[in-house]
C-alpha cells in the first residue's frame, strides 16, 4: 500500500507520495539518500523531496491506496467550478480547471479517463475537440488574460455557452472560431 499527503490548490487537490518508515522507501532512489531523522517526507516523481509538515496550510490529508493515482480527475482538476479561470472545456461545455502550469497533468488525466489508450493526450483532447484555456500575458502586459486555443480551428455550441458564463466570449481568438464554424 502506497501513502500519499494531499494538498488543496485553488484549482483542485494534488499529491506526494508520503514515507514515514526506512521500510517504505526500499527500493525508491531516495532510499540511500533519505535518513531516519529525517522522516517523514514527501517526494515528487521527479526525485525532490522535503520534510512533511502536518500544519502546512494546504494539507489535507494522508490516503493510501494502491493506485499510482491517489485521486480521481475531478478532485485533482476541478469540475465546472465557479472561479475556472485556467484549464480545458470538453465539446459537451465542461470545464477543468488546472493552474498556468499544469495544462500537461490535467490532459494526461482527462485523457486516463475518457481516452484511456492514447499515447500523446494533449493531442487527443485537442483532436477531440477540447479547448485550452492559457495565460495569455507575456510579460509585458499589466495583467494576465486568457486565450482560447483550438486544435481543430472548430467550437461546439456548448463551449460558445461555457465562455459566455466565463466571460470569454469577446475574446477575439473565440470571436474567431465562431466565425469559421
Amino acid at each position: 500500500m502506497k501513502k500519499f499527503a494531499v494538498y488543496k490548490s485553488e484549482t483542485g487537490f494534488y499529491y506526494y507520495r508520503y514515507f514515514d518508515s526506512m521500510e517504505q522507501l526500499a527500493g525508491n532512489p531516495l532510499e540511500n539518500i533519505v535518513t531516519p531523522d529525517k522522516l517523514p517526507i514527501v517526494a515528487d516523481d521527479k526525485g525532490g523531496f522535503f520534510c512533511f509538515d502536518p500544519e502546512d496550510f494546504n494539507f489535507s490529508e494522508i490516503t493510501e491506496t494502491d493506485s499510482d493515482y491517489p485521486l480521481e480527475l475531478e478532485k485533482m482538476f476541478f469540475r465546472n467550478d465557479k472561479n475556472f479561470r485556467l484549464g480545458w472545456i470538453s465539446p459537451d461545455g465542461d470545464t477543468y480547471s488546472c493552474d498556468y502550469t499544469g495544462h500537461q497533468k490535467c490532459a494526461f488525466m482527462i485523457a486516463r479517463k475518457f481516452f484511456p489508450y492514447s499515447e500523446y493526450p494533449e493531442r487527443t483532447l485537442g483532436r477531440a475537440g477540447w479547448l485550452k484555456v492559457i495565460d495569455s500575458w507575456n510579460g509585458t502586459q499589466r495583467e494576465h488574460g486568457q486565450f482560447i486555443y483550438s486544435m481543430t480551428g472548430k467550437i461546439t455550441e456548448s463551449q460558445i455557452n461555457t465562455l459566455f458564463d466565463l466571460g470569454l466570449y469577446n475574446n477575439p481568438e473565440v470571436q474567431e472560431l465562431i466565425d469559421c464554424t
